[in-house]
C-alpha cells in the first residue's frame, strides 16, 4: 500500500465544510491542483476530476462512501481490484468552533509495485488542498 495525507485544523462548522467538499463546481476556486470536477457529488454517482498535476488526463472516481458533516470517499482505479485509489476526507469536530479535517489517499492492489513507481509525491498538493479548504471554510463563516 501506498499513502499520502495531510490534516488541518479549521474554525468552521461541519456543514459550512461539507458545503464546500460537496460543490464540485467550486474547487478550482480554493484548490489549486485542480482544474475542475464533472458530475454531482452525492452517495453512489460517478464523478471525474481533472487536475493541474495530471494536465488533459481525467481521473474517473464513485463516491463510495456519504455520511453528512462527516466522512467521504471517493474509490477509482482499473478493474478486478489491479490497482486502486480511495480517497477519504474525514471531519472530526474538535468541541470548540474548529473540525479537524484530515484527507488520505490509500493506493492498493497487485498492481501497484509497477504503477506505485509513476505515482506522483501527492504530499504537497494535499497541504495545498487542506490549506485551501481551510482558507475557503474560515472566509464564509
Amino acid at each position: 500500500m501506498k499513502e499520502f495525507s495531510a490534516s488541518t485544523t479549521i474554525k468552521a462548522s461541519p456543514e459550512t465544510i461539507w458545503t464546500i467538499l460537496t460543490h464540485a463546481p467550486g474547487y478550482p476556486e480554493w484548490d489549486p491542483n485542480v482544474d475542475r470536477i464533472e458530475g454531482r457529488i452525492a452517495p453512489g454517482e460517478k464523478i471525474t476530476a481533472f487536475t493541474k498535476l495530471s494536465p488533459g488526463r481525467a481521473f474517473p472516481v464513485t463516491v463510495s462512501e456519504f455520511v453528512p458533516g462527516q466522512k467521504m470517499s471517493w474509490t477509482g482505479g482499473m478493474p478486478l481490484g489491479l490497482f486502486k485509489g480511495e480517497r477519504t476526507f474525514t471531519l472530526s469536530p474538535q468541541g470548540n468552533g474548529t473540525v479537524k479535517f484530515t484527507v488520505r489517499e490509500l493506493f492498493s492492489g497487485p498492481l501497484l509495485p509497477l504503477i506505485g513507481r509513476s505515482l506522483p509525491d501527492l504530499n504537497a498538493a494535499f497541504e495545498q488542498f487542506v490549506a485551501g479548504l481551510k482558507q475557503r471554510a474560515e472566509s464564509v463563516e
